[in-house]
């Protein structure tokens, strides 16, 4: 069974009007010129690496988590490592990081179930990623798209934010924000995609006053709920 195969069947949806696919297309060409090497700002050196940095940067920076996982990994390096570690110990590696004591404790018990139910490998797999502790539809489609090239959209804040101010989506649900860029955009480009959007989101279509006057792709953008820019 292929990785797509693997992902939750999508809820039909009708065709989007041909001015949207045509504004969609010239997004994704503003995108590819303004960041044609975008990728994860996490670092990380293997799939369990991924995996933890991006349930730790759930409500924190990647900055954050870049600064703290070096040390972390260095203790323990994988999955058999850390489940054998105590909470209290993995917690002051990441003290740093907000939700750190809950973070801790899914660090652990994730862990635990990779090496229970996985080999202690990181699965291939959609629906076994999402049933790790602090593991959501975001955290499984970063891993599974950046670690094993799964066609996926992660839908974090920026995304969400880019897509309702660029008019390619109304809905403040990211599962649905996801269905919607998924009915715009060829498949082969979502991985690139939701990088490119999360780096201008970062750079440029910033949340309290996004820098209209310097974004490439102003022509195309409706500036929904932009009430003052730079």
């Amino acid at each position: 069974m292929s990785p797509a195969a693997k992902t939750p069947a999508k809820a039909s949806r009708p065709r989007p009007p041909t001015a949207l696919k045509r504004r969609a297309e010239g997004v994704l060409s503003g995108l590819q010129a303004a960041y044609p090497d975008a990728r994860t700002e996490l670092e990380y050196q293997s799939p369990f690496e991924l995996l933890i940095a991006t349930v730790l940067s759930a409500q924190a920076t990647d900055k954050s988590v870049n600064a703290a996982t070096p040390a972390l990994f260095a203790a323990y390096p994988d999955a058999q490592a850390m489940s054998a570690a105590s909470v209290e110990a993995v917690e002051a590696l990441i003290k740093s990081i907000g939700l750190y004591r809950n973070k801790a404790k899914n660090l652990v018990a994730l862990s635990g179930l990779l090496l229970e139910r996985h080999g202690g490998e990181v699965p291939n797999d959609f629906a076994a990623v999402v049933a790790l502790p602090g593991a959501g539809r975001k955290t499984a489609n970063v891993v599974l798209s950046n670690a094993y090239g799964m066609a996926a959209i992660a839908v974090d804040t920026h995304v969400g934010r880019l897509a309702r101010r660029l008019g390619l989506s109304e809905q403040m649900n990211p599962d649905k924000v996801e269905l919607d860029l998924q009915a715009l955009f060829p498949q082969d480009s979502w991985i690139f995609l939701h990088h490119a959007l999360i780096l201008h989101g970062r750079r440029v279509c910033l949340a309290r006053r996004p820098l209209c006057s310097s974004c490439t792709l102003l022509s195309l953008c409706p500036r929904l709920g932009v009430e003052s820019s730079g």
